[in-house]
């Protein structure tokens, strides 16, 4: 993935609620707030070692998950073949336009497109 921050937010989005109410807490206030350590450990009156200690659990149970069921990889993959699909309605529709005039093939580009809509939502 792209960048540590941005894997350990897609866990959390995809796995989050398998956490306890303190670990999504102190990783939210982590990645998604942009606190430090220290500003943690100093709102929750406990050790910086300890917030440290609550957060790399949370992202070794929420990884254990992703290991175990490959949602996450499999979430982007999809979102690269349906990215894929719609760039090539796109051009078939552009061909459509410049040689053929074809309204079935709008309609079924058309159609297409709407699908892969769908399925990103």
């Amino acid at each position: 993935m792209k960048n540590q921050t941005y894997r350990m937010t897609m866990l959390f989005d995809f796995y989050g609620e398998l956490l306890t109410e303190r670990q999504r807490e102190f990783f939210d206030l982590y990645y998604n707030e942009d606190l430090s350590l220290t500003e943690i450990a100093e709102n929750s009156g406990i050790s910086r070692q300890g917030v440290r200690d609550v957060i790399v659990r949370a992202e070794a149970a929420m990884q254990e998950v992703e290991d175990k069921t490959g949602l996450i990889r499999r979430f982007l993959l999809m979102q690269e073949h349906i990215a894929a699909i719609e760039d090539a309605a796109g051009r078939l529709k552009t061909i459509n336009y410049r040689q053929y005039e074809d309204p079935r093939i709008d309609q079924l580009t058309d159609a297409i497109t709407r699908a892969a809509q769908a399925l990103k939502e």
